[in-house]
């Protein structure tokens, strides 16, 4: 949004940047940014607070805004007790006894309002918050927790509003870690990172996956939050948010009981706003741990596609891809004489269309190899995630008509379990991490498809193919 920054606000360079050629470039997710000498001489002292220096300022807003620095400051958060400008809106439906251990976790001196959302037991959910001095607003209906957030929101007097779902506890110092992120006046939300219960030694095969690989867990990593970024989206079930960005895009919207969260993020993605994921702060979440009720809620989050894929069009793309990278994914999906040749020269096609882009770079050739090698990496990782998330039913009619079917989707699900069970290192051995990988897909996949079918819009399934990749600039 081009908002000036605090003197003493600061940043650092993303993990996944590179810094090429002296600091004269930088790499990261297929882009390479070229730095003029005077952003040569500020990004060499980071990570820094940009103080009073107007190159800085500018520096550090182009690199934050495009999501290759994340925010840094010199000293530690805030104190709990600093931070009087946050109200705690927690939406509810009984669950009195998750609603009180909540309150209990919350800095005693911060407002809270609770706002019952149709509970069949109102009595119980009004003497907690009696007890711990929160304000009730009851709906006499359930109306969804959208609706709840919205009437929670509308009764704070603060600026700043934290959205706490009655089934999570927040760590300790959250409120500082998360609430300095808003002193950059181009942010509307930030959101920590929502973990499982802690581990114990009477956990099934289900808590610990959940507890490496929840839906809801978005990575140790701090990132700038981007429609089909490493972090597209942030779970609803903690958020902190600046009020006046929520009242401009009208708030959560009241009609989806499902991917209300996405929707309010792409919305204020697409009015300019920022987006900040921040692991940094730490929340505890009941997941549901049960086979049927967590396959039931994994399918809940598919449904969520289709509406979204109405409202947003391609942003849902389950599968992106330039038209060199599409020819990738075909030759390799075909296994045919062909397919290794094709791959080859598709790779090294954009090998040679980035040398071009990077004439000026000391190792031009050198860069471009690696950005094409990742290219091919992720277009491979998209295809075996497509197979066997959104568009297994597809791949399991094609496996029982053809070997190369079966081929495809036998080494697409193992692959990408093992893949993913490397990076998460679940304590969960490799059989049951696979079992458990593959029901998690199988019934989000389910979901979406059900979605899919009732909204009648195949929208949410559809790949979106760019006639253009990144360029660099």
């Amino acid at each position: 949004m081009g908002s000036c920054l605090p003197d003493g606000f600061g940043f650092a360079l993303a993990e996944r940047v590179r810094v090429c050629d002296g600091g004269a470039q930088l790499v990261a997710d297929g882009r390479v940014v070229r730095l003029a000498p005077a952003a040569r001489e500020v990004l060499a002292g980071a990570p820094r607070a940009v103080g009073a220096d107007p190159t800085a300022h500018r520096v550090a807003r182009l690199l934050l805004d495009r999501g290759l620095a994340v925010p840094w400051w010199p000293g530690p958060a805030p104190a709990e007790a600093d931070v009087d400008d946050v109200t705690v809106v927690v939406p509810a439906r009984d669950r009195a006894t998750s609603v009180d251990r909540l309150l209990a976790a919350l800095p005693s001196h911060l407002p809270v309002v609770v706002v019952d959302d149709g509970s069949r037991e109102p009595a119980a959910l009004a003497e907690v918050a009696r007890r711990h001095g929160a304000r009730l607003v009851r709906h006499p209906v359930n109306r969804g927790p959208a609706a709840a957030r919205n009437t929670g929101m509308r009764s704070a007097r603060t600026p700043y509003v934290a959205f706490c779902d009655s089934d999570v506890c927040p760590e300790a110092g959250w409120l500082g870690v998360l609430r300095r992120h808003l002193d950059d006046p181009a942010v509307a939300v930030v959101a920590p990172r929502v973990l499982g219960g802690e581990p114990e030694a009477g956990d099934t095969w289900i808590d610990r996956y959940e507890q490496a690989r929840s839906s809801l867990d978005l990575g140790p990593t701090p990132d700038l939050v981007r429609v089909h970024g490493r972090v597209a989206y942030v779970p609803s079930a903690f958020l902190l948010v600046r009020r006046g960005a929520l009242d401009e895009v009208g708030g959560f919207a009241e009609t989806m009981r499902a991917g209300e969260d996405v929707d309010l993020v792409w919305r204020l993605l697409g009015a300019g706003w920022l987006v900040r994921y921040e692991p940094a702060a730490r929340v505890r979440h009941d997941h549901r741990t049960r086979l049927l009720p967590w396959l039931t809620r994994k399918a809940f989050y598919g449904t969520s596609a289709a509406p979204l894929a109405a409202r947003h069009a391609s942003a849902v793309a389950p599968v992106v891809l330039t038209v060199p990278s599409a020819v990738l994914a075909v030759s390799l999906l075909a296994q045919r004489r062909w397919s290794g040749p094709v791959a080859a020269a598709v790779v090294a096609h954009a090998t040679l269309a980035g040398r071009r882009r990077l004439g000026g770079s000391a190792h031009p050739t050198l860069t471009a190899g690696t950005l094409a090698l990742e290219g091919a990496v992720a277009t491979a990782w998209q295809s075996a995630a497509a197979l066997t998330r959104h568009h297994w039913p597809i791949a399991a009619v094609w496996a029982l008509h053809s070997a190369r079917g079966r081929r495809a989707l036998v080494v697409a699900a193992l692959a990408e379990a093992w893949a993913d069970r490397t990076r998460t290192r679940p304590r969960l051995d490799p059989g049951r991490y696979l079992l458990a990988r593959r029901l998690d897909d199988l019934a989000y996949g389910a979901g979406v498809w059900w979605g899919v079918l009732r909204h009648r819009s195949p929208r949410a399934l559809l790949p979106q193919v760019r006639l253009r990749g990144r360029r660099s600039r």
